[in-house]
């Protein structure tokens, strides 16, 4: 029986795991152990180096989840993606490959190197959890997530996301080169003689099963947000569109995020109620990706983080 007590163990667990292994990054940990929990993909932007394939290969292997990475490049088919049908001749009949899409979590590496058409594949994938291949659909796994990376400063040979693929992305986490205490603790690791291509040696323990990340997952359904909280989040996504500083606000589907991810702050935190402080923490991962900027907001170097933390600071917190 999963109950809220039961989901909070259980993923206080899986961020332990994975601690064993990834020294800091607690932020980025917590955004894709919710975004795991409310059925939301991630998109992770920082720099080649810290730590975001390895975190999570780690998850998989303490969720006991089957994982695939797939390296975007230029010249990637949609069909290297998804998969395609091939002609078997010993049979005589055409046979569905399925593509490395048809896994439970799937690391997509440097999406935005990949041109927009395969891009594009990836859209149908992650909104409504189905490829179709000739006509043909075919389910993905019940806990399938995609997790995105991309290099915010090479931009060569690169196709920018587009606003509508952006959107379907739960969270844009940021994720910074360690601190001097962390890196000293990565050097430790590497000392002992921890080596990030063998992760089956790390001593990784599993904590639960993809049929119990099922369970847990529709516990969010028990969480309680209250009227007034609701419009709390409502206030927050609509002050976007009329900021000074932004010129596109964070559309409807904004809303839902925000909401969705308070109640996984508050589940994960063994609460079934939602607090405004859990509202506050999810502004910046689920807008920061959906709005855009005035260009003399830019040019001023104000950056989404800072114009969704004055948009904040202005609303009337409920009671």
């Amino acid at each position: 029986m999963v109950d809220v007590s039961r989901v909070r163990d259980i993923f206080a667990g899986l961020k332990r795991e994975i601690q064993k292994v990834i020294v800091g990054q607690e932020t980025a940990i917590d955004l894709i152990l919710s975004a795991i929990l409310i059925r939301g993909h991630v998109l992770l932007e920082g720099v080649p180096g810290t730590a975001k394939t390895l975190t999570v290969k780690s998850l998989a292997q303490t969720v006991q989840a089957g994982f695939q990475r797939i390296q975007m490049t230029p010249d990637l088919m949609p069909s290297d993606v998804l998969g395609t049908n091939m002609f078997d001749a010993r049979t005589g009949t055409f046979q569905v490959h399925k593509g490395p899409i048809f896994s439970d979590l799937v690391l997509v590496d440097e999406i935005n190197r990949a041109p927009a058409k395969t891009q594009s594949a990836l859209l149908e994938c992650m909104e409504e959890r189905q490829v179709t291949i000739e006509g043909n659909r075919f389910p993905l796994s019940p806990i399938f997530t995609v997790l995105a990376t991309q290099n915010p400063l090479e931009y060569e040979g690169t196709y920018p996301l587009p606003e509508a693929q952006l959107d379907r992305f739960i969270f844009k986490v940021l994720i910074d080169y360690p601190q001097a205490s962390e890196e000293n603790k990565i050097l430790e690791k590497f000392e002992a003689g921890f080596r990030a291509d063998k992760l089956t040696e790390a001593g990784l323990t599993p904590v639960t099963t993809p049929d119990e990340i099922l369970a847990c997952q529709e516990v969010v359904k028990q969480v309680k947000t209250k009227p007034t909280i609701i419009d709390y989040i409502t206030q927050i996504t609509r002050a976007t569109r009329d900021s000074p500083d932004i010129q596109v606000g964070g559309g409807v589907r904004s809303s839902i995020g925000l909401f969705l991810a308070s109640k996984a702050v508050a589940l994960i935190d063994g609460r079934d109620f939602v607090t405004p402080d859990d509202v506050k923490k999810m502004v910046a991962p689920v807008l920061r990706h959906r709005i855009i900027l005035k260009p003399e907001a830019e040019i001023e170097g104000v950056t989404p983080d800072e114009a969704l933390n004055a948009i904040v600071t202005q609303i009337k917190v409920p009671r």
